[in-house]
């Protein structure tokens, strides 16, 4: 990130206009063909992108408006998986996978080539990582035969998200963010009782070194990792502080670490008293389940707040998550644009008011 103080950034996804929704679905069905789609999906993305610079952002994405969810991208672009086989709702289903993986085609690095012609601004690449990967997509059930523990897959997709990163720091990302919500799911006992899990240190350990085996080594590019609840529908799938987590966070060799802070299930900014002394904190000053426009001097309060904890010299400021993970996750981009623009206003009067 830039040298500036409370540079702004995007966590990764806009909204998709309901016209941009149908085509990612129709494309999926088989309806509309990629080639097709990726004609409406050019001109569409020309929008995402001038949306993120008319509100203001220092750094931006291109809505992963292309992307069926941030997380699915990986067995779009990879082969080994089988669509729909882990049920999560009535609403969402995950591929699994069913073969060794093999890397087929690159995740993000066309949205960068295609985004870094058409901006002059810093261009974010956003991915899923390890951890999340094998917690969402490897199943006793259906992936055993490929590899026997989900640790395993976990530890096959380090070499292909490596060879993605080199593929983006080539096309021109200036920052790499790694998609990281699973581990933050960690901190909510309910969610810790739903999914079984009785060794808690063993899961943090074990994300964190993924992390780490996945970035080390690339200098040249600024590497984030992004923490949330995650939510659908404007409803988060678990709550809780940090508080947990943070020694495992004081271990990660990213430059930033981004968190989901403005929402009230996130509970409250004193968690960050345990945050790394070195890394730059991604700081979620925009509520994306909350329907009201955050006021900027709303947002310049949980800054101030957060002051209190990190240097104003390490912050940086984003919404608390992409503003529609999925393309079922049905969010307004006229909201979105409003809230981003409140924040970049708010970022505006801190450097008046601290430089």
């Amino acid at each position: 990130m830039p040298a500036r103080l409370f540079p702004t950034t995007v966590i990764g996804s806009l909204p998709r206009p309901e016209w941009v929704r149908e085509m990612v679905l129709d494309r999926n069905a088989g309806s509309l063909s990629e080639t097709e789609a990726d004609a409406y999906f050019d001109r569409a993305i020309e929008s995402a992108i001038a949306i993120q610079e008319r509100a203001g952002l220092d750094e931006l994405g291109d809505g992963e408006w292309r992307r069926e969810s941030y997380v699915k991208v990986f067995a779009a672009r990879v082969r080994g998986f089988r669509d729909d086989l882990i049920s999560v709702d009535a609403n969402v289903s995950y591929p699994a996978v069913v073969e060794p993986i093999d890397y087929w085609r690159p995740l993000a690095v066309e949205e960068i080539k295609f985004a870094r012609p058409r901006t002059t601004r810093r261009l974010k690449a956003t991915i899923p990582p390890p951890y999340i990967l094998g917690r969402r997509m490897w199943h006793p059930d259906h992936s055993a035969t490929a590899y026997a523990r989900a640790e395993d897959f976990m530890a096959a997709t380090v070499p292909i998200l490596r060879r993605e990163i080199e593929l983006l720091v080539a096309a021109g990302a200036d920052t790499v963010q790694l998609d990281e919500p699973w581990l933050a799911r960690l901190v909510d006992p309910a969610v810790r009782e739903r999914e079984g899990t009785t060794d808690t240190a063993y899961e943090m350990d074990l994300c964190v070194d993924l992390i780490n085996q996945t970035v080390d080594g690339f200098d040249e590019v600024a590497t984030s990792m992004h923490l949330c609840h995650a939510h659908f529908d404007r409803r988060h799938g678990s709550e809780g502080p940090y508080d947990l987590i943070m020694p495992a966070l004081n271990k990660v060799h990213v430059n930033t670490i981004s968190l989901e802070l403005a929402t009230p299930v996130a509970g409250g900014m004193s968690t960050l008293a345990g945050f790394p002394p070195e890394a730059r904190l991604g700081l979620g000053c925009i509520d994306d389940c909350d329907r009201g426009v955050e006021a900027p001097e709303e947002v310049i309060a949980r800054v101030e707040e957060a002051m209190r904890y990190v240097d104003k010299e390490r912050i940086v400021l984003h919404p608390d998550c992409g503003f529609a993970p999925s393309v079922q996750n049905p969010m307004d981009v006229d909201e979105a644009y409003l809230k981003l623009g409140a924040m970049c206003t708010a970022a505006g009067r801190l450097r008046q008011r601290y430089s």
